[in-house]
């Protein structure tokens, strides 16, 4: 058994703004726009978050009617990747755990700084490579998956790794849970590095800023600190 921590959500690099954390803990998990073709209908302004609030409510104006690319999706389980990032994602195997970590800012409250935490995790089912498939299988994927970002690009699915949590074990957190603290490089430029608690916890270090390369869990004691903050 192993784990993967991966970045996702909305950020600074693609839109301009992170997804906010209240005084309780709780957050709204708020994907990055969509940069390509997609059916997908839902946007800044029309989607209703967890608090009861459309998500624009927290973001600049110029992006309201923006689309999204929601990856990961909670709803069926699924997250998907043409990039890089797939070399990972193929790594992965059934009972395997893919952490998603994002950047959360305050809202309305001082006492969660700005930083990344995790907010939520896939218990894996599955791993599909599409490279692999042949048109039928593909379009089955498209029919037993549509409700994943990449599904909704249509037909090109070159390189896309699609990963498949296991419904009753992968969770939305409720509360985000902080991993990170700022650090200063030697430029004197600030970035996000796992905190000194989590380090010692779950044995990685070093810059989490970017989601490449993922941090990999993989030995026993780590992985049951893992299980232990995620409540599994």
């Amino acid at each position: 058994m192993k784990a993967l921590l991966l970045r996702v959500g909305i950020d600074k690099g693609t839109d301009g703004v992170l997804a906010p954390i209240f005084s309780d803990g709780s957050f709204e998990f708020i994907p990055i726009s969509e940069n390509g073709h997609s059916i997908e209908k839902r946007t800044y302004q029309n989607t209703i978050g967890r608090k009861g609030r459309p998500f624009s409510d927290y973001l600049p104006v110029n992006i309201w009617n923006k689309v999204m690319h929601y990856d990961p999706e909670f709803e069926t389980c699924t997250y998907g990747d043409p990039t890089i990032k797939r070399k990972y994602l193929l790594k992965l195997q059934k009972g395997d755990i893919l952490v998603f970590y994002a950047g959360l800012t305050p809202y309305n409250n001082g006492i969660h700084p700005e930083a990344l935490y995790i907010i939520g995790y896939f218990m894996i089912d599955k791993v599909i490579d599409f490279n692999h498939l042949n048109n039928k299988e593909k379009a089955e994927c498209f029919h037993l998956y549509n409700n994943n970002a990449h599904m909704k690009r249509g037909q090109d699915t070159e390189d896309l790794v699609i990963v498949i949590g296991d419904k009753r074990k992968s969770k939305l957190l409720n509360r985000a849970i902080l991993i990170s603290e700022k650090k200063t490089d030697k430029a004197g430029k600030h970035y996000h590095a796992v905190s000194a608690k989590i380090s010692d916890l779950l044995g990685i270090s070093g810059s989490i800023q970017r989601s490449i390369p993922p941090r990999s869990i993989a030995a026993e004691s780590n992985l049951d600190n893992l299980k232990n903050i995620l409540g599994i």
